[in-house]
Parts: structure tokens; C-alpha cells; sequence
């Protein structure tokens, strides 16, 4: 555990806070959200624009607009691939990417288009590792 919050060790990370959870049951899809530590750094969250399904999303790019009491930051896609699902229960409770970042709290789930991506994730020791640094 760090001072910086909840990194589980089964996530990938993107260096934008992002985190990237493989599907097991689909290992083509993966779900994605913001870390502890970023939700901890924006505060409440009061609104979030999140992608479509059927979306095309690219690794790096802005994919939607997240809104806390303090500030408004963008969303990353941590990797390329279609949105298939976003998150409806954050429209009327966006306080559960507060409250459950990994788990309620995700945004968005993501048909991977290409495997190779995930390589330029970070693993939770790396993440850690950079938040620690900052």
C-alpha cells in the first residue's frame, strides 16, 4: 500500500491515471477508469462526459471530460479499441468514482483493437512508482 492510495496489482495503468482491467471471461475487452489517487487529486466528482458505445477510442487520446468541485480534467483512452459500454449509474452518481474507483466507479469498457498496446501500460509497481515520484 502507498500514501498515495489504492493501486491493486491486477490493473494496468496509464502514466494519465488511467487504469485498464482485462476482461476474463473476454480478453478482447477491458474496462477502464481513473485511479485512486487521481479521483483522490480531483475531489468530489460532480460530472462526467464519457464516450458513446460504438466510439472509436485511440491509445493517448482524449476520450471524455471528467468534472470535480475543484477543476476539469481529461479522460485517456489507455488503449485503442471501440467503447462498448460506459458506465450508466455515474450520470445520476458520478460520486462513485469517489467512492469505488476500481470497482462502481468505472467509466468506460473498451473492445481492445491491438494487444500490443497494453505493453506501454504501466504495471501497479511502475504507477506506484511514478505517483511517488511527482
Amino acid at each position: 500500500m502507498t500514501t498515495h492510495g489504492d493501486t491493486p496489482d491486477d490493473l494496468l495503468y496509464a502514466p494519465s491515471h488511467e487504469w485498464l482491467r482485462r476482461d476474463g471471461q473476454n480478453p478482447g475487452e477491458g474496462t477502464v477508469g481513473i485511479t485512486d489517487f487521481a479521483q483522490d487529486q480531483l475531489g468530489d466528482v460532480v460530472y462526467l462526459d464519457l464516450p458513446a458505445a460504438g466510439t472509436a477510442v485511440g491509445a493517448g487520446e482524449v476520450c471524455g471530460e471528467i468534472e470535480s468541485t475543484k477543476t476539469v480534467a481529461e479522460l485517456y483512452a489507455p488503449v485503442s479499441g471501440e467503447v462498448v459500454a460506459a458506465n450508466e449509474d455515474l450520470g445520476d452518481a458520478p460520486e462513485l468514482v469517489n467512492e469505488s474507483p476500481y470497482d462502481q466507479g468505472w467509466l468506460i469498457r473498451i473492445r481492445i483493437a491491438d494487444d500490443t498496446e497494453l505493453a506501454a501500460l504501466l504495471d501497479a509497481a511502475g504507477y506506484r512508482a511514478q505517483i511517488e515520484a511527482n
